[in-house]
């Protein structure tokens, strides 16, 4: 097989990768080596940020999040007993759309394949080859029999765990990763959620966030140990923590529990996100705590300057974009990084705090909740920084 860009995952980066270069006139053929049944029903991230929200409509597969999706124009604080709101469309013009990421893979799939973009889900043993020369490869077994993609460039879009960046030779990437100790115990529940907004909780027994997927299904997540074996946990034991950690701020309804599991946290980061004509983009070169919903926002600002580049290669021969590629999108990755840092530390419990610590929390909350200022910054990263 020939194509101009091999993109190995069909998860949100790599589909968003292949729509944009579609647009461009660029070919591409996606690897992806779960089912499409399993990308599709993946349970992810479910916050877009405006410009990403706004470039979903703009290249065609926004529409049923248009009418599906809801939008926010601002969050609720709980701390001290209290809710404190801030609003985002006040503070900065903008606001955040939650539509599961399931949602957005379903929406990109379906228009990849109605374009007739190759999706060769379930492949076995992919591997990239010779993306130091002009001419890499994308080999692969699919359908029992063994293949080869021949391509211009290589986009590893293929997660944490793929094959792309272990590729690339020792020595060339330099990593900085920080693990917290504590995860996400998370649910997807039958049950309405308990505000029309998200509500991220600051309690004594530790955090908690209360939001959505729709009007029916809350989404529901609370801090708990990192090796916290998610079978300890009944339904009940769950539902009663949760009730616990929102304080009866709001009225929690329960509902069947349809999902559960325990999240690690984590930051992590690889420079360059590039090497010859291999270009990392999403969680392969960077993974976020939740706490900020950066994840599927910078994959797909990755993305976005990565298919730009690349129809400048296409157009006109030069390579000054793609060369640069890493160099102007880590800026914006750290940034978020920093967001998320941030707003883990400031809504956790972290062990072996002092009572100094726990007060400083309380502090920083209120100035966040009561200083136009600092609410300002919190919703220009929350919704999204400026993009070009």
């Amino acid at each position: 097989m020939r194509t101009q860009v091999g993109i190995v995952g069909a998860g949100p980066a790599g589909l968003m990768l292949s729509h944009l270069l579609h647009r461009a006139g660029i070919e591409s053929i996606i690897i992806e080596n779960r089912s499409r049944e399993y990308c599709e029903a993946r349970i992810r991230a479910g916050l877009i940020e405006q410009w990403a929200r706004d470039m979903l409509v703009e290249t065609g597969v926004g529409e049923r999040m248009q009418r599906e999706g809801i939008f926010h124009d601002g969050v609720k604080l709980r701390f001290g007993g209290a809710l404190h709101r801030l609003d985002f469309v006040d503070l900065v013009g903008k606001g955040v759309t939650i539509y599961g990421q399931q949602e957005i893979v379903k929406d990109l799939i379906n228009a990849r394949l109605a374009a007739g973009t190759k999706i060769l889900f379930e492949a076995d043993d992919v591997s990239v080859h010779d993306f130091d020369g002009k001419k890499p490869k994308i080999r692969f077994t699919h359908e029992g029999k063994a293949q080869e993609i021949d391509c211009d460039f290589i986009g590893g879009c293929d997660g944490f765990h793929g094959v792309c960046r272990p590729s690339i030779p020792d020595g060339v990437l330099t990593t900085y990763d920080r693990d917290y100790p504590f995860g996400w115990l998370g649910i997807l529940s039958e049950s309405p959620p308990p505000d029309e907004e998200l509500i991220y909780s600051y309690h004594e027994r530790g955090f908690a966030l209360y939001t959505m997927r729709s009007p029916v299904l809350a989404r529901l997540y609370f801090q708990c140990a990192p090796d916290t074996d998610i079978e300890s946990w009944s339904d009940a034991q769950i539902w009663e923590e949760l009730h616990l950690r929102l304080g009866g701020a709001r009225k929690l309804a329960e509902g069947k529990i349809l999902q559960k599991g325990v999240t690690p946290m984590r930051s992590f980061v690889v420079e360059p996100m590039q090497r010859g004509r291999l270009f990392l983009a999403g969680d392969s070169a960077h993974i976020v705590p939740p706490t900020g919903a950066k994840g599927m926002n910078l994959a797909f600002a990755d993305v976005r300057v990565l298919s730009r580049s690349l129809d400048a290669f296409y157009r006109t021969g030069k390579s000054e974009l793609l060369d640069g590629y890493s160099q102007t999108v880590l800026p914006r990755v750290w940034k978020a990084q920093r967001f998320s840092w941030w707003m883990t530390q400031l809504l956790h419990r972290f062990p072996h705090e002092s009572a100094f610590d726990r007060r400083r929390q309380l502090a920083e909350l209120d100035y966040v909740a009561t200083s136009r200022a600092a609410s300002t910054t919190l919703a220009e990263n929350y919704t999204g920084l400026p993009i070009e």
